[in-house]
């Protein structure tokens, strides 16, 4: 049986950043914990920073994960919003490295794919599938909801090459 691996997943946002920790080995899954940084309205970008790797680095060192995997940023017509996006990513993965963790990166169609099934399944979905998948009581926030599936993901895809790993290490070559 595999171990157990805690992930932090990030779903980065500069006005909300969703975040969410799960424990599983790609076969089940545990909720840990869920929440969000919310700032105020209008708060200067270098405040904002600030807070999102100050609020991080205590989720870290409360729920001790072994790792943390955040969702790449998404670039549609706003350069600007993706750039200050960027910004949010760029505080979460200091405050990952900081506590010297190994940080991951997922597309979000790549995040829908491993845990809906469908790449672009939409935020409802995720949402549900989320309370579903980690016998949540309740449907957890939008943000909150994509942060876990950014662990529940993360958790999967290290299982897979686990065992990936082992069965190439089982073939022996002439």
């Amino acid at each position: 049986m595999a171990a157990m691996l805690r992930v932090l997943g990030i779903d980065p946002g500069s006005n909300v950043l969703g975040w969410g920790v799960v424990e599983g080995d790609g076969q089940r899954a545990l909720h840990i914990a869920h929440g969000c940084v919310r700032q105020k309205s209008g708060a200067p970008l270098p405040d904002r920073l600030s807070r999102i790797f100050a609020d991080l680095s205590e989720v870290i060192a409360e729920h001790k994960p072994h790792a943390v995997a955040v969702e790449e940023v998404f670039v549609s017509q706003n350069v600007r919003s993706a750039l200050v996006l960027g910004h949010a990513r760029g505080a979460a993965i200091v405050a990952a490295g900081a506590a010297a963790l190994p940080v991951a990166e997922y597309t979000p169609m790549q995040i829908k794919k491993a845990v809906v099934g469908y790449g672009k399944a939409d935020k409802k979905q995720v949402q549900e599938m989320m309370r579903m998948l980690l016998c949540l009581p309740k449907i957890p926030a939008q943000d909150a909801a994509d942060a876990l599936a950014v662990s529940l993901c993360h958790v999967n895809q290290a299982a897979w090459n686990q065992r990936a790993n082992a069965a190439i290490a089982g073939i022996k070559l002439a």
